[in-house]
């Protein structure tokens, strides 16, 4: 299995033997165990002083640590790095063993830091005490006060509860807010206040309603933070019922929705499609069940479809539209993804880290997906789209989203048709305006063809056409970039691979078909249908 290059689902790193007479020694606390450590470093590598955080290579913490490191100059490690979760490997390790050393460690780690990083202080650095290392921090200071009781450790918790508490840092709506809500009430049930667990409280119902719809879909618009927020929703149900509370309905239906949109959102190969911020490698690692329905079209802005559940040959796709861009998301509207016969076909552009890069920005932009274009026209961010039309069938499901991201009214129409897959998309502009589009394949697949109207593109055997109309017109004269500007794709955290994107000419309008597993494909368009393969359908698609 691959593993997921930023750690979301978290997973316990509990060592190796313990014996009874070790485990005998000291009690295991509900604060230290369960699944809020990341699966590295281990206990071995921190009191070695090797620091393994966000997939990147060990850092040789030393002694004398030095809490303005950053040696990747990478957000993600340096937040990590001031979580201090990595120290929480040592208590838990304590508590499993029973052997002093961890907890000494631990102590002193944590001591050193409190006395280096004073809230406001001159020399601390800002990120600090940011909200999410702030919350996520608590929870492994709060497993160290379980066995550390002395008066700076509590202090400094005193400290990051008022933090936590004032609402001018409060994340509300967003998987930040959720880890704030879960810190605070640790802190409150553990030292008896209940204003802090009663706030806490409060604040999570609210920001679960916006955080998670009344379908379960989340809102941060990329999918695989589901998996964190339902992860971390179970951790705050828990600790509710440990602090004597009773979970309000609204937080425990959303978690139970949440499940039907991972696995909607997951693709037949097991790993959740990359749409947003999200990582191709993602897999949930979690039971979902089995939903009812193979094709869902979320409020939220988010149409999944597939041929069956549990079968990896299933074609599967994607459609965006929905809310303008915010959080985890990319201007991606009007996107499609599409999977079939076992294989990648088109592929998003991908996330490549939260670096303030040009690579990075670039990501986000409407030319890293496969969307429409208005020729001539300026593209508007944040704007929204909609759901304007849907047709579903057994076999064969239509849909249309529609928005002014370009100033006039732009409109895609998606069919797919299962048994014999094939994707067709029409693209089209108000007011007379030409459109061209974008289509990225996945990064295995090189061009074997390009004629005619028609590219074919291949690995091995494996063949794949495309094959573009304006009305019943083939359009040739499509380029086919790979590298350069607009060919690239981020699979994985910090990777960058090469990848072959077909850009069309500009049109009128734009009929693009796609087949899987053919080379050449029969493809015409004659007489008020298009037909592939003996598979026909109107040109409107609908």
């Amino acid at each position: 299995m691959r593993r997921l290059a930023i750690p979301l689902a978290l997973t316990l790193a509990l060592g190796g033997f313990v014996s009874p007479a070790q485990a005998d020694k000291v009690t295991r606390t509900a604060a230290c165990q369960g699944d809020w450590l990341p699966g590295t470093p281990t206990a071995e590598e921190v009191m070695r002083g090797e620091l393994a955080l966000v997939g990147l290579p060990a850092y040789q913490l030393g002694k004398k640590i030095n809490w303005g490191a950053s040696p990747y100059k990478n957000r993600s490690w340096e937040f990590v790095f001031q979580s201090l979760r990595w120290m929480g490997t040592l208590v838990v390790e304590y508590e499993n063993t029973g052997e002093q050393r961890y907890l000494d460690r631990a102590e002193e780690i944590t001591k050193d830091w409190v006395a280096n990083n004073k809230y406001g202080a001159r020399g601390t650095k800002p990120y600090v005490w940011k909200d999410h290392p702030v919350s996520l921090r608590t929870q492994a200071l709060l497993c160290l006060s379980m066995h550390v009781k002395e008066s700076w450790l509590k202090d400094s918790l005193a400290v990051h509860a008022k933090l936590l508490a004032n609402p001018r840092l409060y994340k509300k709506g967003h998987n930040h807010g959720i880890d704030q809500d879960i810190a605070l009430m640790g802190i409150g049930c553990r030292y008896g206040r209940k204003d802090w667990a009663d706030l806490a409280s409060r604040r999570l119902t609210g920001t679960v309603k916006i955080d998670v719809d009344a379908q379960g879909a989340l809102m941060e618009q990329a999918p695989r933070y589901a998996v964190y927020v339902y992860s971390r929703l179970q951790v705050a149900m828990i600790n509710m019922k440990s602090c004597g509370r009773k979970v309000p309905g609204a937080i425990a239906s959303r978690t139970e929705a949440l499940k039907d949109f991972i696995a909607h959102a997951t693709m037949p190969n097991g790993y959740m499609v990359p749409i947003g911020d999200g990582t191709a490698d993602t897999e949930p690692k979690m039971e979902t069940g089995t939903p009812k329905q193979k094709v869902k079209a979320y409020r939220a802005g988010y149409v999944f479809g597939r041929t069956a559940w549990g079968k990896p040959e299933s074609a599967y796709y994607s459609i965006r539209y929905g809310p303008g861009m915010k959080y985890h998301g990319h201007e991606d509207h009007l996107g499609v993804t599409y999977y079939a016969q076992g294989r990648d076909i088109l592929v998003d552009g991908g996330f490549h880290s939260y670096e303030k890069s040009s690579y990075r920005y670039w990501t986000l932009s409407p030319e890293a997906h496969n969307v429409p274009t208005v020729a001539g026209a300026r593209f508007r961010p944040h704007t929204s789209a909609t759901l304007t039309k849907s047709s579903y069938g057994a076999d064969r499901q239509s849909f249309r989203v529609t928005d002014k991201a370009y100033g006039v009214s732009r409109s895609r129409s998606v069919l797919v048709n299962h048994g014999e897959d094939v994707m067709a998309v029409l693209d089209t502009a108000s007011g007379g305006r030409k459109v061209r589009n974008l289509w990225r394949f996945d990064p295995s697949l090189k061009v074997v063809s390009n004629k005619g109207g028609e590219v074919v593109l291949g690995d091995g055997k494996f063949k794949v056409t495309l094959v573009q109309f304006s009305g019943c017109d083939r359009v040739g004269g499509q380029q086919v970039e790979r590298g350069g500007k607009l060919g690239w794709v981020s699979p994985t955290y910090l990777s960058r691979k090469p990848a072959n994107v077909v850009v069309s000419p500009a049109a009128k309008s734009l009929l693009t078909v796609i087949v899987p597993g053919a080379e050449s494909p029969k493809v015409s368009c004659s007489g008020g249908k298009v037909t592939v393969e003996g598979v026909s359908f109107p040109p409107d698609l609908f």
